[in-house]
């Protein structure tokens, strides 16, 4: 049996797929891998089986010098539940004819498509996107709309887009965008999870912007006081996250999670959810149900 016949067959857990090609985009493609493909026994049996798929014939390169080897073509996006494109090797590199009919039909099918940074030119090039809205890199938005009229750009998001087609920004916005397809699948605990893996904040939500504008903090005026805001900045994070875990477990009002967690009031919450996770708790209370 080859290696693609046993991916397809051994399991009825979701198959997320990665697109390989020669010229690959080394880190988004290590997001994809590190988001879906590291084994988890510690979530169960459900967890996704991951997959990689080539776009093109013999050796593929990628940036920094690693070759890849793959699991298969396309005949693994003809079974996929999720198709990763992480990135495209350059904005103005055509996409192959091959690789658009593959992914309008597993879309077709029902296969939800996501696309990090540069790969929303793959998603477009298969008029994905037409009439939806997309977003990229900061730097591809002007080019993506020049090409691409039909698409509705949005320009200073971290990812956008329906629950079957969706985009991210930049490199980093990539893991928001699979931690959000893992929240949407498995739920805000085993995506806190995960997140947690990843030493990462649990949540930044799509809208936030891509560029920060706020200078850096300056050095702290002594090691006394610093390890004091440490201890501060660490204490209301957990807090906040138990706030967090509280709207997508229970049915009580903010109030009285505000309450419960040492806020004192909603407004407060809402002031440190809002600095924390740029949505407000009702917001992501909304998006959990």
């Amino acid at each position: 049996m080859t290696d693609s016949a046993r991916i397809m067959t051994t399991s009825s857990r979701p198959l997320v797929v990665a697109l390989a090609y020669d010229g690959l985009c080394t880190f988004e493609f290590g997001v994809a891998v590190e988001v879906f493909g590291l084994p988890r026994p510690e979530l169960g049996e459900g967890w996704y089986r991951f997959a990689v798929a080539s776009v093109d014939q013999g050796e593929l390169r990628a940036t920094g010098g690693v070759r890849i080897v793959v699991d298969g073509g396309y005949e693994l996006l003809q079974e996929a539940d999720t198709i990763v494109i992480p990135g495209w090797r350059d904005v103005s590199s055509p996409v192959p004819e091959a690789l658009c009919d593959a992914l309008r039909e597993a879309h077709q099918r029902g296969c939800r498509v996501i696309s990090i940074c540069s790969g929303v030119f793959v998603l477009a090039a298969a008029g994905l996107l037409d009439e939806r809205k997309a977003t990229t890199h900061w730097r591809y938005v002007s080019e993506l709309q020049r090409r691409f009229p039909a698409i509705n750009v949005v320009e200073d998001v971290l990812y956008v887009g329906d629950h079957d087609v969706l985009t991210s920004a930049g490199s980093a916005a990539g893991i928001d965008l699979c931690l959000h397809v893992v929240r949407t699948d498995f739920g805000l605990e085993i995506a806190n999870n995960v997140a947690r893996r990843l030493v990462l904040q649990p949540h930044r939500d799509g809208s936030q912007t891509q560029q920060q504008l706020r200078p850096v903090a300056r050095s702290r005026e002594s090691q006394r006081f610093g390890l004091l805001l440490d201890w501060l900045h660490n204490n209301i994070n957990e807090r906040l996250n138990r706030a967090q875990q509280a709207l997508n477990t229970s049915h009580i009002s903010i109030e009285q999670i505000a309450q419960q967690t040492g806020f004192g009031s909603a407004n407060s919450l809402r002031y440190h959810f809002q600095k924390r996770f740029g949505i407000s708790p009702q917001a992501l209370r909304n998006q959990m149900r």
